[in-house]
């Protein structure tokens, strides 16, 4: 038997005993003939290691690497980067030059306006000036004499965090959500929508334009989940008020529903799809209550689940496909 009298801190070993026995007598881990115990079958007979043609036992195949495949394995991986070229692209097909500089990552297309018009940008070896020209893909246009290439499309998603602007460049260099994902990509990518800067939760990153506009836009009406946090409990009275919807901006906004997920009627899961400035904080200022904690919980479909505060990730193929499909 083990002894423990030299060191008390250690563990001892669990003794093994025999199955069948009425009395728990330790099981010793060889025979009495010093041998190594054999394995045995559920019949009780002893299993070889080799089979009866004297060849070697088939072992079990092993899994590459070893051990049980991981949980989506490789969907962030930097192999993949979720970054996504325009699979079928339609080369005989012109777009408006603004909009090629944009998708290419060299300005915005207000910026690019600016830059047709000074005339800083050549279209197959000739100067363009007009605000409406368009081009080809297989065109060679150039920026100040440089050629200008199409960037691979990016899409990323922060979970935002208080004290952050959400911009590309802020004049008064306070914090912005670009400070937090420069290292991810070279692209250059911009946000969609904002947030302001002490609500929390989802946010879309990308420089994919056409994208871009397809979510923001109120036509297609794309869902936003915020738990709201009042300043006090939303009167029952008030609470018909703001399902009947407020007007804002000479419009009706009707949230598309409301619930109190906690036991108090403080705190409140809204969904709405108006994509007004601060719409949700104006909604309750209308009926006089002040929001003191705002965080949006999803936005077209994606949630922050697994994303910590002030972290991002790229987002997967399947969720791009969706959100282009219009799936969400």
């Amino acid at each position: 038997m083990y002894d423990n009298s030299n060191n008390e801190g250690a563990r001892r070993p669990r003794p093994r005993f025999h199955r069948e026995s009425a009395e728990q007598v330790a099981r010793p881990r060889f025979t009495r003939d010093g041998e190594s115990r054999p394995h045995f079958t559920r019949d009780g007979e002893s299993r070889p290691h080799f089979t009866r043609d004297g060849e070697n036992r088939p072992q079990r195949p092993q899994r590459p690497f070893g051990g049980k495949p991981k949980r989506n394995a490789g969907v962030y991986s930097g192999h993949k980067q979720q970054v996504y070229r325009e699979q079928h692209e339609d080369l005989t097909k012109p777009v408006r030059l603004n909009k090629y500089l944009a998708n290419a990552g060299i300005c915005s297309r207000r910026e690019a306006d600016d830059f047709i018009q000074a005339g800083v940008i050549t279209v197959n070896g000739e100067t363009v000036d007009s605000l409406g020209a368009k081009v080809l893909p297989t065109d060679d246009i150039r920026f100040h004499n440089q050629p200008v290439r199409r960037e691979r499309k990016v899409y990323i998603l922060l979970n935002k965090p208080k004290n952050t602007v959400t911009t590309t460049d802020d004049p008064q260099e306070r914090h912005t959500v670009i400070d937090i994902v420069r290292n991810a990509c070279p692209e250059r990518i911009y946000p969609v929508g904002r947030l302001d800067r002490n609500t929390t939760g989802v946010l879309l990153l990308t420089n994919d334009g056409d994208l871009a506009a397809k979510l923001t836009h109120p036509k297609f009406h794309k869902k936003k989940i915020y738990a709201v946090t009042l300043d006090r409990e939303l009167d029952e009275v008030d609470e018909a008020i703001v399902r009947a919807g407020v007007i804002l901006d000479e419009e009706r906004v009707i949230p598309d529903a409301l619930e109190f997920p906690k036991a108090d009627r403080r705190h409140i899961g809204l969904e709405i799809h108006s994509g007004q400035n601060r719409v949700v904080r104006r909604i309750f200022e209308k009926v006089g209550y002040k929001v003191v904690n705002l965080d949006r919980v999803s936005f077209a479909g994606l949630t922050k689940k697994n994303v910590g505060r002030g972290k991002w990730r790229f987002l997967t193929p399947k969720e791009v496909n969706m959100l282009h499909m219009g799936a969400f």
